[in-house]
């Protein structure tokens, strides 16, 4: 759910997470066997700057410290106090901003949210508000969702035989206190926008992770498509598969940096997504009929 650096472990997450429903066959009861991340508590700071993925919608809360968030279009500096919620996709995190950070991320399983919005549709009778034009949405805390806050931390290493269905409401309470910090407005549409499933235009999204390390599953997620239906209307729009879009304009791409730049042909291989020189030379060499080199 939350793709992270190789250098960040799993031991510096401690996390609760909830079953997702559905009928066992066999006994009648409510669960499929899979869980989802609800929320994890961090305390740890990195000195560099980190690339992450979230390949489901998410919130941060700041419990103390700072630190600074970046997406395509913004950079945030943020504190205690501070709720942030994140539209899927790639971010940049800095945390070497102050040693005594620490945060609850919580992952927006989007199924879960349509039921949320379902159940709740009268408190999105504004159905005409625009989308907000960045990903990341910023809200300050109130004392009630500080009280909500604490009211969780009880329940990490809780043993309590009831704490998928505890967290199954928190889930809901999470969701309705974001709504009542939403003063502008700009979270009811962002959720509205998810639950009546609408699009992201193909242009957008390619030009703005044309350079990320995503997989043809993970652009389908964020363009709100099934992978079938992502091929499909890619194909209808740019006549060409997505991966043959990818590559040709990656090299493009590395046509001007070699051009335009001082990097050498490795540094301009890892910045455009190959993994092997090798393998950028020669998929150069088709596109260019030469082989890359600085000034080309």
């Amino acid at each position: 759910m939350l793709r992270v650096p190789s250098s960040i472990q799993p031991s510096q997450f401690a996390s609760l997470s909830i079953r997702r429903p559905g009928t066992d066959p066999a006994d009648g009861s409510r669960s499929d066997g899979s869980e989802m991340t609800f929320v994890a508590y961090r305390s740890d700071v990195y000195p560099e700057r980190n690339e992450v993925f979230f390949e489901e919608h998410a919130v941060i809360v700041v419990l103390e410290g700072e630190k600074k968030f970046n997406s395509s279009t913004q950079e945030l500096h943020v504190r205690k106090g501070q709720i942030l919620f994140f539209q899927r996709g790639c971010y940049s995190m800095n945390e070497s901003i102050d040693a005594n950070y620490k945060s609850l991320v919580f992952f927006v399983n989007e199924k879960m949210l349509k039921e949320f919005v379902n159940q709740h549709l009268s408190l999105f009778q504004d159905r005409h508000r625009p989308l907000p034009d960045e990903p990341i949405l910023s809200l300050t805390s109130s004392p009630a969702f500080t009280t909500f806050i604490q009211s969780l931390l009880p329940y990490f290493g809780s043993g309590t035989p009831f704490l998928n269905e505890l967290l199954r409401l928190k889930f809901q309470e999470l969701l309705l206190h974001l709504l009542e910090l939403d003063t502008s407005g700009q979270l009811r549409a962002i959720l509205l926008h998810i639950y009546q499933g609408q699009k992201t235009d193909l242009t957008y999204l390619m030009n703005t992770y044309l350079l990320k390390p995503l997989s043809m599953n993970e652009l389908a997620r964020l363009s709100g498509r099934s992978l079938s239906a992502f091929k499909r209307d890619f194909e209808a729009q740019f006549h060409t598969s997505p991966g043959h879009w990818i590559r040709q304009r990656r090299l493009e791409h590395a046509h001007f940096l070699l051009r335009n730049t001082t990097k050498n042909v490795s540094e301009v291989s890892m910045e455009i997504g190959y993994e092997s020189v090798s393998h950028f030379i020669k998929a150069y060499k088709q596109q260019y009929g030469t082989t890359p080199k600085r000034g080309n």
